[in-house]
């Protein structure tokens, strides 16, 4: 006896087994779309409009190269402090990187005679903070002749990028004075009270003095620190000037600065550990 195969069950048969395999791939296709990451311009694929992997077209910001603006400097100059072979020596900088800060600012005051030949030099090291303009001041410092003029120079810096939560610590300065002494040590000082309004404790904070004229002259510069000063506390400081120098007093300019460079429990909250060299974004 032979097989007869029944035609008709057999198309179902493959009917059926198309409906299930058309199920499976329907169900794929929407557990792909389901769990599919969402396109943007950090998922390691070159995907959307993009030119190359998270760059160009809706992506054209990722691949803008990022520059660092070199600090500018805006004044330079020394004073007598009435002390014999000494001066004072100033100047101000400014840092237009909104994100960049200055970990380590190496810089030289340069006096030069009135030929513009440098007699003496003076270098350092400071810091800046994002968008920050500040004094950098060397006192009392040995001047073999007085100069015609000083000018200050960076030599170069380490740049360091802030994050998104980065705030410059709440330090303010108030009830500044002048005041010349009639008795005692000393022919004048500067009297003020600082406040330390960060959620932080702070193991040094550098107080620079510039005094001024009528005229907005600089007159006298001065600078002291105050050690230890834990979040909300409020300290008096004084400095002194020991010499008599030229000029009138009319105005009190304190700077208070934090290194939040120098301690990596104050920045950790502030920037990314990593410093990175400026040649990497010229």
């Amino acid at each position: 006896m032979g097989i007869i195969f029944n035609d008709n069950s057999h198309k179902k048969r493959i009917i059926i087994v198309l409906v299930y395999l058309l199920i499976i791939a329907s169900l794929i296709a929407s557990l792909y779309f389901w769990l599919k990451p969402e396109e943007s311009c950090s998922d390691g694929i070159k995907n959307q409009n993009e030119e190359n992997v998270d760059c160009g077209g809706i992506c054209a910001k990722r691949c803008e190269k990022i520059v660092i603006e070199d600090l500018v400097v805006e004044q330079g100059g020394f004073l007598e402090n009435g002390i014999a072979g000494r001066v004072d020596l100033y100047g101000k900088i400014y840092n237009p990187n909104s994100i960049f800060g200055g970990s380590q600012v190496q810089y030289e005051f340069r006096a030069k005679d009135e030929q513009g030949q440098v007699i003496f030099s003076k270098k350092g090291m400071s810091f800046v903070l994002p968008g920050e303009s500040k004094y950098v001041v060397e006192n009392n410092i040995e001047a073999p002749n007085n100069p015609s003029s000083v000018e200050l120079a960076i030599v170069g810096v380490q740049w360091v990028e802030f994050n998104d939560q980065y705030e410059k610590p709440q330090i303010k300065v108030v009830n500044k004075q002048y005041n010349q002494i009639n008795t005692g040590i000393g022919f004048s000082e500067a009297v003020g009270l600082l406040k330390n309004e960060s959620p932080f404790d702070f193991s040094v904070i550098k107080i620079i003095i510039i005094l001024r004229d009528y005229s907005d002259k600089i007159v006298a510069l001065n600078s002291t620190e105050i050690r230890t000063v834990r979040s909300g506390e409020n300290r008096d400081f004084k400095t002194l000037w020991t010499s008599r120098f030229h000029g009138d007093v009319s105005n009190v300019e304190v700077q208070a600065e934090v290194d939040i460079f120098s301690s990596e429990a104050y920045t950790r909250k502030f920037f990314s550990p990593e410093n990175i060299p400026a040649s990497d974004y010229r």
